[in-house]
């Protein structure tokens, strides 16, 4: 077989599980997310619809895991068919040592790490302040409060609804309670059969019309309130001032690679805010460069010793990248707060686990007979006989067969 052609089937090896692993990650990731945000939603009595926008603005944060997670899981399962199938071993017998096989791999790192950087350096800061902004639109009300049937809403200041019946998305309430209160000790309060609420020329004034009810108003100069019986009655309703979104920036998460990387040498800036400038600069960089040594760790982990079937180097890799991001959020931490110097502080763990990465290809590709797994296979297999044999003789003895 041609060179060419192993370097396509090699390819589609690859591609299909990366693909598939990519797309469950990141749908596994937003799942764990989208219970707690219905939650969220609900609570603040928005429109749930803004759900689907908010998960949106939380993909590329997924993304920057996902897409490690997905390669080193591609190129692992196509090496791990081509060990398993003895397609590897004829593949090195004519002269192709695991170098010149880590060709394709390497160039779907290298596509998948211009992807990262651009997720992670330039989309992630946008989303997380579409983000965040979602959230203060929801809670401030901008979205628009949904009036919850049976339940007291504040509406703006001073106002108090309570229906009984929503018909036509809220168009149509029933059962109506209502009391305006102002400032100046102005009360109106008013109990109808039905309300609608309509628009009006003022973007900050609605109409609410109010069909076949009493209306109770009451003021500091009155003796007693008057009371008011109607078929149909309109009242103005002020819509409550929102104040405006903070400016994008605010947070380090927020600010692109660029942003990130220029504010840094300000030394005009706080020393605690350039620390954590600096923090979250090195650690989107680490992230991404760790791209660069995950087809060495694919590969090192995919061959499992000979006579053995065990998927061992599939759990071993995906704790493995998953650990390191985890290391890295903990090192930000530290160096955001002044505790180590941030480039220390990131690139000392990238340094740690890219040589032990490093060492586990090495053993496998250029000694002879090296398992960088093998100590762990030989343990592993050890505990599944112990426990095999417990779970015999715990088992109930079979009970005689009736004469």
């Amino acid at each position: 077989m041609p060179f060419k052609q192993i370097d396509r089937y090699l390819a589609k090896l690859i591609f299909v599980p990366l693909v598939g692993t990519l797309c469950l990650a990141a749908m596994l990731l937003i799942l764990d997310r989208m219970l707690r945000l219905f939650d969220f939603v609900v609570s603040e009595g928005g429109p749930v619809t803004v759900v689907w926008r908010m998960l949106a603005n939380l993909i590329p944060e997924y993304l920057g895991l996902a897409v490690p997670v997905g390669l080193t899981l591609g190129i692992l399962l196509a090496f791990r068919k081509l060990a398993l199938s003895s397609e590897l071993d004829t593949l090195r017998a004519v002269g192709l040592g695991y170098g010149r096989l880590l060709r394709v791999p390497y160039m779907y790192a290298i596509v998948l790490l211009a992807a990262n950087f651009w997720i992670v350096g330039y989309l992630q800061p946008i989303a997380q302040y579409a983000y965040q902004q979602l959230r203060f639109e929801l809670s401030s009300g901008a979205l628009g409060a949904s009036i919850k049937v049976g339940e007291f809403t504040h509406l703006g200041r001073g106002l108090t609804l309570r229906v009984e019946r929503s018909e036509n998305h809220g168009t149509e309430l029933y059962g109506v309670f209502l009391r305006i209160a102002s400032r100046n000790g102005h009360t109106i309060a008013a109990a109808a059969d039905r309300g609608t609420f309509l628009a009006t020329d003022d973007p900050d004034v609605i109409l609410f019309r109010l069909t076949n009810g009493r209306l109770v108003n009451n003021q500091p100069d009155y003796r007693v309130p008057r009371v008011l019986s109607f078929r149909q009655h309109d009242l103005p309703i002020n819509m409550p001032q929102i104040e405006n979104f903070r400016g994008r920036g605010d947070g380090t998460k927020e600010l692109t690679i660029m942003e990130l990387f220029r504010l840094g040498l300000d030394d005009s800036i706080p020393q605690a805010r350039r620390n954590a400038i600096r923090a979250n600069f090195h650690f989107r960089m680490v992230e991404v460069a760790m791209m660069l040594l995950v087809p060495l760790l694919a590969v090192a982990l995919a061959v499992p010793p000979k006579r053995s079937t065990s998927g061992l180097g599939i759990f071993v890799a995906i704790i493995f990248v998953v650990v390191y991001h985890k290391v890295n959020q903990y090192a930000e931490q530290m160096g955001a707060l002044s505790r180590f110097d941030p480039t220390i502080a990131l690139w000392a763990p990238f340094l740690l686990f890219g040589g032990s990465i490093v060492w586990m290809y090495y053993t496998l590709a250029h000694k002879p007979g090296g398992q960088p797994i093998g100590a762990l296979e030989r343990v592993f297999a050890k505990i599944s006989k112990a426990i095999g044999r417990l779970l015999k003789r715990r088992r109930p003895a079979e009970a005689p067969a009736p004469a």
